[in-house]
């Protein structure tokens, strides 16, 4: 797998958010009306998390995206309040990152106009612990990071709750549960919400603490051998998908842009790079 060059650091200020650009990356571009063909080229600027997003997006700029008319400028993102409002504003022409549940709460929650395309990958979810490694080991009383946004919340939440940690109330969706819908909590835990980026760094604070597959790469953790327990992938929500703004949603160059990303020589990439299980095709 090439390695990606990080040459440039760009504070955005106001946002409150670190991005990095890649060497396939330039300044902000594409505007508000979608990205347009430029000398047969047509140039999209994408926001994505580090890993395994823009990984997978240098895997089409390097091997697939000249020959069908694209350039890619992937610019990371490791706050995921960011990329939807970057879209929404115009300094990006799409984003790759999120999920369905993640995606819905924020459209209600922001009064986004967004689109996504078909399911990419899976990073499953898992719970991760300096101290114990065996989720028979929690004791009485101990205390579980989670994630403080709605969706990996109550998504973490779920995970314990497939492994039958605790219970969640009757009639609650799992992508809407927080700690009040805790119906049985054998174990006594208590639960400190996080910010997700934050947790895989807090390890040492807690028993143990649910980590989103991405942010688990970006720490160093192998997800098959260091996971307590990791989310099951049967009928999952949690596909992550290419996201445009609803008005470029037919844009010649965007659809392109999804078909390589759903193309063999991409799943293959994916099953080839991760083979630890931290990321999963989902087509």
């Amino acid at each position: 797998m090439q390695s990606i060059d990080r040459r440039t650091l760009l504070t955005l200020t106001g946002l409150g958010a670190t991005a990095v650009t890649l060497s396939a990356c330039g300044a902000f571009g594409g505007g508000a009306q979608g990205p347009e063909e430029e000398n047969g080229v047509t140039t999209i600027n994408v926001g994505a998390s580090p890993k395994p997003h823009a990984e997978i997006l240098q895997f089409v700029q390097d091997n697939l995206a000249k020959d069908a008319g694209l350039g890619l400028k992937i610019t990371p993102y490791t706050d995921y309040q960011i990329p939807n409002q970057a879209l929404e504003d115009g300094d990006i022409d799409a984003n790759y990152f999120q999920n369905a549940p993640f995606l819905e709460t924020q459209e209600k929650e922001k009064g986004y106009k967004l689109h996504a395309f078909a399911g990419i990958h899976i990073e499953p979810l898992g719970l991760y612990s300096d101290t114990i490694t065996d989720i028979a080991e929690l004791k009485d009383g101990d205390s579980i990071a989670i994630a403080n946004d709605p969706t990996n919340r109550g998504r973490g939440l779920g995970l314990l709750a497939q492994y039958e940690v605790i219970t969640i109330k009757d009639g609650v969706e799992v992508t809407d549960a927080t700690t009040a819908d805790i119906a049985e909590n054998p174990k006594n835990l208590t639960f400190t919400e996080l910010e997700a980026a934050q947790i895989p760094r807090s390890l040492g604070d807690f028993a143990a603490g649910v980590v989103n597959g991405n942010y688990a790469l970006e720490a160093g953790l192998k997800p098959s051998e260091q996971a307590i327990i990791l989310e099951k992938n049967e009928d999952s929500p949690y596909a992550n998908f290419l996201t445009v703004r609803e008005d470029d949603k037919d844009n010649a160059g965007l659809k392109k842009l999804d078909e390589l990303l759903h193309t063999e020589d991409v799943k293959k990439f994916i099953e080839s790079t991760y083979t630890d299980g931290s990321v999963i095709p989902a087509f």
